[in-house]
């Protein structure tokens, strides 16, 4: 989103319900629980079981300057909007006149990141139930702790997940880089569903990031790789500027350049339902 294996049987199990707490009665609840891929350990994770959001873990963004990318929704910290329900973390996208500080909105949503915490390299993953409908765009992304090579997009972002409501079975995969807006470039690639949509069922969403390359996956399936080569920084050599750490953030956004405006057809409230985030880095 613009600024302006262990990978067989426990994977397919995870996507059996389309609900948290139903997916396996056994679920983890503890870092000791959770089984890590082979060559992983886990360093980081949120299974979001708690009554309400960790808010010492995750903060919020509270704006209607709609992203850098025109887009028409008014971002909140309400309950409303974001919170816990039956072992999940809700970002809920709704229709409604709002005015804050930045003024009137006639959507609201939350985009959420993670508080004081950011990594280096490593595997993310998400399971995670995603919303649909022409103009709504929901990302699971991440940016530069500091941005040490300059403004966007010199510093680099990292899009592990996003999706346009109007192709409700297709994902993204994106690195943005390069020199400062309008000098940024990007590279990226798409992975489809063979049926269904991803507003149907949870499915699984990760991030392989080293000091060479990004590998993308969906459901454990390989999608996309980025080696060092695509990739650059008008401020710095190689392997810049994805040799910093960058912090999470998820986010439902509700119009914008990319996926156009909500219409007729769009339902309204959508929500992007996350099960867990877990974060491991390699078991060396």
């Amino acid at each position: 989103m613009k600024h302006w294996v262990f990978r067989t049987g426990l994977a397919a199990l995870m996507l059996v319900s389309a609900a948290c707490k139903d997916k396996n009665p056994s679920r983890p609840t503890n870092g000791e629980d959770i089984p890590a891929p082979p060559g992983w350990k886990l360093a980081w994770h949120d299974e979001f079981d708690g009554a309400a959001i960790d808010r010492s873990r995750w903060g919020f963004r509270v704006d209607g300057e709609g992203g850098g990318n025109n887009e028409l929704q008014y971002y909140t910290g309400r309950d409303t909007n974001a919170f816990i329900e039956d072992g999940c973390l809700v970002i809920r996208a709704l229709r409604e006149t709002y005015t804050g500080e930045d003024g009137t909105r006639s959507y609201t949503s939350a985009r959420l990141y993670s508080q004081g915490a950011g990594w280096k390299y490593g595997r993310f993953e998400f399971r995670a139930k995603l919303p649909f409908g022409q103009g709504i765009w929901p990302a699971i992304w991440m940016m530069p702790l500091l941005s040490t090579y300059g403004g966007w997009a010199a510093s680099g972002e990292i899009d592990i997940m996003e999706l346009l409501g109007h192709e409700p079975s297709r994902v993204y995969g994106t690195l943005h880089f390069g020199g400062t807006y309008p000098d940024n470039r990007q590279s990226g690639a798409s992975f489809t569903l063979p049926s269904g949509s991803f507003s149907e069922d949870f499915h699984l969403f990760a991030l392989e990031w080293d000091t060479t390359e990004f590998r993308w996956f969906v459901d454990d399936s390989l999608y996309s790789v980025k080696d060092q080569s695509v990739w650059y920084t008008t401020a710095a050599p190689r392997p810049a500027p994805f040799d910093q750490a960058f912090y999470l953030i998820f986010n439902v956004a509700v119009g914008g350049n990319w996926p156009g405006d909500p219409d007729g057809s769009t339902v309204f409230p959508q929500r992007m339902d996350i099960d867990y985030v877990r974060i491991y880095e390699k078991d060396t």
